[in-house]
C-alpha cells in the first residue's frame, strides 16, 4: 500500500470517527456549535486529500495537502476546546487526538518530501 493509500485510509476513518462524536454531541449532549465547527474541519481533510489524488501540478498537490494540514490543526483545536469545556470524555479525547496527531504526521512528511524533490528538479511521480 502506497504512503498516499495510508494518508486517504486514516482521513478517512478519521472522518468518521468526527461523524460519529459530532452525532452524539448534537444528538446526546444537544451541543452544536463546536460540534459542527469540528465536523466541518475534520471531514475536510479527507475531502482535500481525495482532492489532491486530481491535482493538476506538483504545486497544485502541495497545496491542497498544505489546506488538509490546515484543517488538521484546526481540528486539533476543536478537539482541545470540547475536551476541556467537558464535552469529549478522555477516551474519545485521546483517541481523536491520536488519530489527528498521525494525520499531522503524514501530511507534513509528504509535503516536505514533496517539496525537497521538486526543488531537486525530480520527475518522481507525487
Amino acid at each position: 500500500m502506497s504512503v498516499k493509500n495510508i494518508l486517504q485510509e486514516k482521513s478517512f476513518e478519521f472522518a468518521l470517527a468526527v461523524v460519529c462524536v459530532y452525532k452524539f454531541l448534537k444528538f446526546q449532549e444537544k451541543e452544536f456549535v463546536l460540534s459542527k465547527q469540528l465536523l466541518r474541519s475534520g471531514t475536510a481533510i479527507g475531502a482535500l486529500i481525495r482532492e489532491s489524488e486530481h491535482a493538476q501540478s506538483r504545486p497544485d498537490f502541495i497545496h491542497k495537502l498544505s489546506i488538509a494540514l490546515k484543517e488538521s490543526n484546526e481540528t486539533d483545536y476543536w478537539i482541545d476546546l470540547l475536551y476541556k469545556s467537558d464535552y469529549l470524555n478522555k477516551i474519545d479525547y485521546e483517541s481523536l487526538k491520536q488519530k489527528n496527531l498521525e494525520l499531522l504526521k503524514l501530511l507534513t512528511s509528504i509535503i516536505k518530501s514533496t517539496k525537497a524533490n521538486s526543488a531537486r528538479g525530480s520527475n518522481q511521480e507525487y
